[in-house]
C-alpha cells in the first residue's frame, strides 16, 4: 500500500512560508519522501497502517492551502510511467520495511 499526500500551500507570507516548510518537514519525520515537488509518498505495510498515517498527516494540517491524500497498491504504484524528458526512467524501489514484534 501506498499513501501518497500533494498539496498547494501558499508560500506568499514569512507565515504561509513557516507553515510550509513545518508541513513538509513533519511529512519527512513521519517517514515520507519527496516523489516530485508538493508530492510525497510512503509505503505502508497493510490499510490500516496506512490509516494511522492518514491520521498522523491530519494532525499537523496547515491552516491554509489544499492537501490531498491518497491510498493505492503496490500493483498500481508499480504501473506508474515516469518520464525525464521524453527518456523514461524506472522508479525507485521501496526501502526495506522492518517490523519488531
Amino acid at each position: 500500500m501506498w499513501l501518497l499526500v500533494f498539496f498547494d500551500l501558499p508560500t506568499e507570507t514569512k507565515r504561509d512560508i513557516r507553515a510550509y516548510t513545518v508541513f513538509r518537514k513533519n511529512l519527512i519525520k513521519d517517514g515520507f519522501t519527496m516523489f516530485q515537488f508538493s508530492i510525497y509518498v510512503r509505503h505502508c505495510a497493510s490499510m490500516e497502517n496506512a490509516e494511522v498515517h492518514i491520521k498522523r498527516v491530519k494532525s499537523f494540517l496547515p491552516e491554509f492551502g489544499k492537501v490531498g491524500i491518497m491510498c493505492i497498491t503496490d500493483k498500481q504504484f508499480g504501473n506508474i510511467e515516469l518520464f525525464f524528458g521524453k527518456k523514461p526512467i524506472s522508479p525507485n524501489a521501496p526501502g526495506q520495511q522492518l517490523e519488531l514484534f
